[in-house]
């Protein structure tokens, strides 16, 4: 089990006792709007969608989804990690957080501590993102890590193109250092 600590933030991996939280996360009216709309309504089906995805991948892969909490209290407020999708070349980083934890940061911060694991532990040369071209304010999360507007892609063929950004420590260097704002 994977557990990242910062300034303000533990991250660590899924469990089925994170339903409810996660429950709410994918329900979210604007993760269905920028993300997708996973179809989970249910305490039950967000137990499956946990296991047979964040789960399945660290099995699989050595990597997931994860929960983000805050530090002092332990209160869930979103998801960050790394997703190996089929249609993608390259470990996308991704992340959704509560409403309430949005502004002031949090993001930010996760992000920045799961890309340095990708780097520094897993070795990874090379990420992505993957953004809805209407999200703003997670284009502006992506450009504060460094990731720079590569392509439009397809998920599926039956829908509109979305943004890729991606990283390459060969040209690019390391990360940025974003500040927790």
């Amino acid at each position: 089990m994977l557990t990242l600590t910062t300034e303000r933030l533990t991250i660590a991996s899924l469990t089925p006792s994170d339903a409810p939280h996660v429950l709410a996360v994918l329900n979210d009216p604007d993760f269905i709007a920028n993300v997708a709309d996973r179809g989970v309504r249910t305490e039950e089906q967000a137990r499956s969608y946990i296991e047979e995805g964040p789960v399945a991948s660290y099995r699989e892969h050595g990597f997931g989804m994860y929960a983000v909490r805050l530090r002092d209290t332990g209160e869930f407020i979103g998801l960050c990690g790394l997703v190996k999708r089929p249609q993608l070349a390259d470990v996308d980083i991704g992340y959704g957080f509560l409403p309430a934890a949005r502004g002031r940061g949090y993001a930010v911060e996760a992000a920045r501590a799961v890309w340095d694991y990708a780097v520094q532990e897993l070795g990874f040369t090379r990420l992505i993102a993957i953004v809805n071209p209407d999200n703003a304010p997670s284009i502006r999360l992506l450009e504060k890590l460094g990731l720079t507007y590569e392509t439009d892609v397809k998920m599926a063929e039956d829908e509109a193109p979305i943004r890729q950004y991606g990283w390459n420590s060969q040209k690019k260097g390391p990360p940025k250092r974003a500040a927790n704002t």
